[in-house]
């Protein structure tokens, strides 16, 4: 089972890689995003600071979202997520190894960016890296209910806008903790509640969402 979920992210990884453009699509949309807030507020540091957590944080559900549709499109055109369901590990290793290399692609890049977008807003050192940790946690979260979103449209017509009305009200608890955890270390009340609130929705995720994203897959392959 191990050999098969990493031979999974290993395939992922290695796609990726040849296809460059899709992955650096969703990077250059998340800081092109969040450096415009700067640009169109204004150079005041306290209005930067207040408004940053939420800016990053929606900018990371936006960016996730333009990755998602793809995630089980490609194999499922090319006949490989068929064959893959086939075979005799069980599905659930194959939705994680899909959100896991989805998190690899997209969500690691996010988490180099932000420390630099961070300063943008003239966030402190100590925010800076609540920032970061908040999005170590949130981003897998993103990748993990995503692919249940996949999985649900996959083959559909205008299967991208029904993901998006999918997942979006499932992504708000992480978006709420992860922007909160920054605050509260703004306003000088702690971190380490939303911090805490938001590992437990990740484990959540962890345990729940690649069991309905196989139980997705085998109904859509159907």
């Amino acid at each position: 089972m191990p050999a098969f979920l990493l031979t999974v992210i290993r395939r992922d990884l290695l796609l990726a890689a040849r296809r460059r453009g899709d992955w650096l699509t969703a990077q250059f949309f998340f800081i092109m995003v969040v450096s415009l807030f700067p640009l169109g507020i204004g150079p005041e540091p306290e209005l930067l600071k207040r408004i940053a957590p939420g800016v990053v944080w929606v900018a990371a559900t936006l960016a996730s979202l333009l990755s998602l549709p793809r995630l089980f499109a490609d194999d499922h055109r090319d006949g490989s997520l068929e064959q893959m369901l086939l075979s005799p590990e069980p599905a659930v290793l194959l939705a994680l190894g899909k959100a896991a290399a989805h998190w690899l692609i997209y969500g690691i890049p996010l988490l180099i960016v932000a420390p630099v977008l961070g300063i943008q807003f003239a966030l402190p050192g100590e925010a800076i890296g609540v920032l970061v940790l908040s999005l170590a946690l949130g981003t897998p979260i993103l990748s993990l209910l995503g692919a249940v979103g996949a999985a649900l449209t996959l083959g559909l017509r205008g299967g991208g806008v029904l993901l998006t009305l999918l997942i979006l009200p499932l992504y708000v608890p992480a978006l709420i903790f992860g922007a909160g955890a920054v605050d509260g270390m703004l306003a000088g009340t702690g971190a380490e509640a939303n911090l805490s609130l938001l590992g437990a929705f990740f484990v959540m995720s962890l345990l729940v969402a690649p069991w309905v994203s196989a139980a997705a897959l085998r109904v859509s392959m159907e």
